[in-house]
């Protein structure tokens, strides 16, 4: 299978509303923290990130990351760029957010976390939609 950051955005975006309908906030929270990765993924490469075909995975280890990392990455890519006018409005909402965090009991999710990352994929949304409109993304 070939990588498809937008692709990725959309579809756990999508499926992280359906979860947050129906309060179910662990999952919901973690696929807000993957669709919003993947959405800035998208623009990186757009931005000029390198991407390495062979493996299909972006070439340097920094960009391999996660959401609560890869915003400093992302923010590299977006200031070294001519169209780089896509400013995430709280780059820092994803730093309590971890991969690993799928491994939690969903006792420890509740709606206000919940809430919290989804503003933060909504911004995702927005600026990846921005680029859309604008011709940067396909």
């Amino acid at each position: 299978m070939n990588t498809d950051f937008r692709d990725a955005h959309e579809r756990h975006w999508e499926d992280a509303e359906l979860l947050f309908e129906k309060n179910q906030w662990a999952n919901a929270d973690h696929l807000y923290g993957i669709a919003a990765e993947c959405g800035l993924k998208s623009l990186m490469l757009s931005f000029g990130m390198p991407f390495d075909s062979g493996k299909d995975r972006p070439q340097e280890p920094d960009d391999r990351t996660h959401i609560d990392t890869i915003q400093t990455r992302y923010e590299t890519y977006r200031c070294q760029h001519p169209a780089g006018k896509y400013i995430l409005t709280n780059p820092s909402i994803f730093d309590d957010w971890k991969a690993s965090q799928r491994y939690a009991n969903r006792s420890n999710f509740d709606c206000i976390r919940a809430t919290t990352h989804r503003k933060g994929a909504i911004d995702v949304c927005n600026i990846v939609r921005q680029a859309q409109l604008d011709g940067l993304l396909a």
